[in-house]
């Protein structure tokens, strides 16, 4: 299944071109530069706010428009941003009300990015009328190809005026019905129950802030105002411009908006990649970023997403600002592309003089000239980019799914419990991931409301809250002849933190995995229990759930303590599937051999059959195989039949050798 915007791989990122008006050779200069860097693709106006509109009611759109013509004349395509990520000082001026309120309770003042009231009808109502003149003057623009909206949503405000769309939100998801509220908060703990939605304010450090239901509400309102914000942003452009496609960038696995929720309301998904290359563990951060390009794509099925931002060479706003060596970029953006981008995109395309940024990783340096190592790579990748586009548009089904739920990211923060200290639910289902991952087997990463019928392996980590319907998806889904599983803490809450009442995991799950769960044991720092499975012993720490098999096979055991022996790790028959059960917080090893026991058991497909060196690994994107080195070693990838080499245009057969921060692209 393919589908794409474009014929090609995008190859460009943000133009700031407003910074450099007063010097329009910079213009010429920057298209030259272009060129010979193998860019097709400008992201232009998301800072320009203050150029566009120098005060109130006042429009200038000259440079836009001159900046248009010379991008379409030099064949680059524009995605054209809204401005509404940073707005000029004269509006926070006149109206204060469209600053935000911090926790605190005081209100800021005009600065930074993002500083803006979601709620505010007034800040609403500016956005919509420059988006609407944007989209008018520039609906046929030739050179417009894609919406580019705002600039990394984030951030919460808790003014008067929030605070009232938070009583209405909570109105309209309690039915109106205070009782009901206090019922799913359990408000008569500590004599908190209410008799009036005016008594209702935001989680603060100063106020309530340990009713964790009250938080997950909180936190589900933010990501519903921003994406009521990002509605009205784009109502115009849907009016005026409804064939152009409209994207947001995303931030890795940002938490603060729910993701999964807000990719349903873009065209396409788009983030920012920024991994922290060559600090000592760059095949660990290939990982992790293997796993967020997985979670971003499987978010549009059947559809690749976007590389909207991502450095050249640094970035700078990390404590301690590494250069990545050569070719280390150009890996990662590959990487981009096997796991189903269509574009590499960077911050920026050129260095500012001034402000914050200043010391950006750039594609043109201060300099201004192409004779350095960063402009070198990126023409030569961009370059390779152009002999990729067999790719474009395609996007390869997945038989495994890892569950990674942002809502219930939220519950596993929030909730005080067993361990306060070692919590951490994106690395938890980051080490599930990983196994599929080195084996070269297509995985994604999905919502547990996502459709589980179309995988043959389910694994759910630490999936401590469930939304409505879960439990049936899940029962249905292995009853059916799905492979499912869980591990310790699945099913304790719904979705406002209550208890489940009938032991654990709740429901009908205790049948599916044939376990009831009577405690859970947390284990302080520097204490292990042990776990034996298939003859071999692994170390275990942090949490360890105390469960009873009630028709479950006990694959594993635990080696200590006084629930010594009983069951650690069990199998379920139930209906045509099976289901798992990994009590314990486990390490790394114990992961490793558990899932590849479940891939032969299972016969999960690998994407190709080649041979890799540990340490290189790979992914299949349609018919074209990307093979990948992040270690510091020459690595040997033995092929099992002759293919066509795309990026050096050659026949290539048996061992191939990949030197360090290199790959290799075969069909």
């Amino acid at each position: 299944m393919a589908k794409g915007f474009f014929d090609h791989i995008i190859h460009g990122g943000d133009y700031n071109p407003d910074q450099w008006i007063d010097t329009p050779e910079i213009w010429d200069e920057d298209m030259r530069l272009m060129n010979l860097a193998h860019v097709n693709s400008a992201t232009i106006g998301i800072f320009a706010w203050s150029m566009i509109e120098p005060e109130e009611g006042v429009y200038d759109f000259s440079f836009l428009d001159r900046i248009m013509d010379k991008l379409h004349e030099n064949g680059k395509a524009v995605i054209l941003s809204t401005p509404s990520g940073a707005r000029p000082p004269w509006l926070a001026q006149k109206y204060p009300e469209v600053l935000r309120v911090e926790e605190s309770g005081i209100r800021n003042e005009f600065g930074v990015r993002h500083n803006h009231c979601l709620t505010s009808p007034i800040y609403r109502e500016k956005v919509r009328k420059i988006n609407t003149m944007l989209a008018e003057r520039y609906k046929n623009h030739p050179a417009l190809k894609m919406w580019h909206i705002s600039n990394e949503y984030c951030g919460e405000c808790h003014c008067e005026l929030c605070q009232e769309a938070f009583r209405e939100w909570l109105k309209v998801k309690y039915h109106n019905d205070i009782e009901e509220l206090n019922f799913k908060w359990w408000n008569g703990f500590w004599s908190h129950r209410m008799n009036d939605w005016s008594q209702i304010n935001s989680p603060k450090f100063r106020g309530e802030n340990h009713v964790s239901a009250m938080k997950l509400c909180w936190n589900k309102f933010v990501s519903d105002s921003h994406i009521s914000f990002f509605e009205n942003e784009i109502a115009p452009l849907r009016e005026i411009t409804p064939d152009i496609p409209i994207t947001t960038n995303f931030m890795k696995l940002y938490d603060g908006i729910d993701y999964q929720d807000f990719a349903k309301h873009l065209d396409l998904v788009s983030w920012d990649n920024y991994p922290a290359w060559d600090k000592g563990r760059n095949v660990e951060e290939a990982t992790d970023t293997a796993f967020v390009h997985d979670a971003f794509r499987s978010m549009k099925e059947g559809q690749p997403f976007f590389m909207m931002e991502s450095t050249p060479s640094l970035v700078n706003w990390h404590d301690v600002n590494k250069l990545p060596r050569t070719g280390l970029q150009e890996l990662s953006s590959i990487q981009a592309v096997a796991h189903g981008a269509d574009s590499v995109q960077y911050f920026q395309w050129r260095k500012s003089r001034g402000g914050h940024e200043k010391y950006h990783g750039a594609v043109v340096d201060h300099c201004g000239h192409e004779n350095t190592r960063v402009f070198r790579d990126v023409s030569r990748l961009g370059a390779n980019l152009e002999k990729l586009s067999d790719v474009v548009g395609q996007y390869s089904d997945s038989k495994v799914a890892i569950v990674y739920d942002w809502q219930n990211g939220w519950a596993v923060k929030h909730f005080c419990g067993f361990n306060n200290i070692n919590r951490n639910y994106a690395a938890e289902c980051i080490k599930w991931y990983e196994p599929f991952y080195k084996k070269g087997i297509s995985v994604d990463v999905i919502p547990m409301d996502a459709d589980f019928s179309k995988y043959d392996l389910v694994i759910a980590p630490f999936l401590y809250m469930l939304k409505e319907g879960t439990i049936d998806r899940i029962e249905g889904y292995v009853k059916n002849g799905g492979n499912f599983v869980g591990t310790y803490l699945t099913g304790m809450v719904d979705e406002d933190d209550m208890c489940y009442l009938g032991g654990f995991p709740a429901g009908k799950l205790k049948d599916v995995f044939g376990v009831w769960q009577e405690e859970t044991d947390s284990l302080p720092e520097g204490i292990r229990n042990s776990v034996s499975y298939n003859g071999k012993e692994y170390t275990v720490e942090h949490i360890c759930d105390i469960i009873h098999a009630q028709g479950a096979e006990a694959l594993g055991e635990y080696g200590k303590d006084f629930y010594k022996n009983m069951p650690a790790v069990t199998k379920n028959s139930y209906g045509k599937g099976k289901a798992f059960y990994v009590a314990f917080r486990n390490d790394e090893d114990f992961v490793r051999d558990f899932c590849n026991d479940l891939i032969k058991k299972f016969s999960l497909p690998l994407d190709a059959k080649l041979t890799l060196d540990d340490g290189l690994v790979m992914r299949k994107r349609g018919d074209v195989i990307f093979v990948m080195n992040f270690t510091d070693d020459e690595k040997t990838v033995t092929l099992d039949k002759e293919y066509n080499d795309l990026i050096n245009g050659e026949a290539v057969s048996g061992s191939v050798t990949i030197a360090p921060c290199s790959y290799l692209v075969i069909e």
